[in-house]
């Protein structure tokens, strides 16, 4: 199971926030791309980014961040946060990034995602980020009344990179990961699911591999050094 250390980016600071909460927010450090190096010389393979600022305002903005990140580290990248047309997907995976996450536009345009999947074939991957297995959106301002799982069974018949399945619940609470969900979305689709949201010990991380799930994104736990990334690699060696 691969394993996805996350670098929040905010006003171009290195951050956490609880349940997604933009009022509940911890600053881990003012250097991402000294981040990214950090995790990547810890043994990070891949490294996951959210553009927070993007998420809620709906364009990318921590630009400056990325490109430092991507210039600091030679491993994988993936970014969400503020794709919404296009030209940015354009201009972003021309960075160098190697896949996007695109949560919002997909479930308010499934149509626009279906398009650009077929025009950036194995490059998007579809950001679900639910509460209650129902779909939240706008930087999870916003809980739509569609299930996770239905969105997820729509669009996967297109050439996407995978499914990034957020349990906001979890995320940032530091209280273990929804396991049962993930699991669920793991055998409702034919793509890699990459499981986030409170992984905090050895023993979630032994457990989200157990499910079968293709990575987990590991954040707050790294941060505050209840879970080392050395630790959590061992555990998601399964093979």
């Amino acid at each position: 199971m691969q394993v996805w250390p996350a670098i929040d980016l905010r006003g171009g600071n290195c951050v956490r926030l609880r349940q997604g909460d933009y009022e509940r927010e911890t600053v881990f450090g003012r250097d991402p791309a000294a981040m990214a190096r950090r995790w990547v010389s810890d043994g990070a393979e891949y490294l996951h980014l959210v553009d927070l600022d993007g998420a809620r305002d709906g364009q990318s903005v921590n630009r400056d961040a990325v490109e430092a990140i991507l210039a600091a580290v030679d491993v994988p990248c993936e970014l969400g946060g503020g794709i919404r047309d296009e030209e940015t997907i354009d201009r972003m995976l021309g960075l160098g990034l190697r896949r996007l996450v695109i949560g919002t536009k997909a479930l308010k345009d499934p149509d626009w995602f279906r398009e650009m999947c077929r025009k950036f074939p194995e490059r998007l991957a579809v950001g679900i980020d639910a509460k209650d297995g129902f779909v939240a959106t706008d930087g999870w301002l916003e809980v739509s009344r569609v299930a996770a799982v239905e969105l997820a069974a729509s669009l996967v018949d297109e050439p996407i990179a995978a499914i990034i399945y957020t349990d906001i619940a979890k995320d940032g609470m530091m209280a273990g990961p929804n396991v049962g969900a993930m699991s669920e979305m793991k055998n409702a689709v034919d793509v890699p699911v990459i499981a986030s949201g409170g992984v905090t010990s050895v023993e979630d991380v032994e457990r989200l591999a157990g499910t079968g799930v293709a990575g987990c994104i590991i954040g707050r736990s790294l941060y505050e050094g209840t879970l080392t990334l050395a630790d959590a690699l061992a555990a998601a060696d399964v093979s």
